[in-house]
């Protein structure tokens, strides 16, 4: 299970179903996927992006890691 928690532009953040325990989340586009640890905001690992993408993803990232800290506590508790 992956809901859609966020989307701006051509990027879509979710959730993997208690993929780890760690907080994260995952950054879709059309041209490749990353996750990011959300405490501190870090990338994890990513694929297809380029190096301007994940840098512009990264700031998404930071700018709405609260709201994404409490969806996650939300979906897992």
């Amino acid at each position: 299970m992956s809901p859609t928690i966020f989307r701006i532009g051509r990027y879509r953040a979710f959730f993997f179903s208690r993929e780890e325990t760690r907080m994260h989340v995952h950054i879709s586009s059309p041209d490749g996927e990353a996750k990011f640890w959300l405490e501190p905001v870090a990338l994890a690992d990513s694929r297809g992006f380029r190096g301007h993408e994940l840098t512009e993803i990264c700031q998404m990232v930071a700018e709405n890691q609260q709201f994404f800290l409490e969806e996650w506590h939300e979906y897992f508790g």
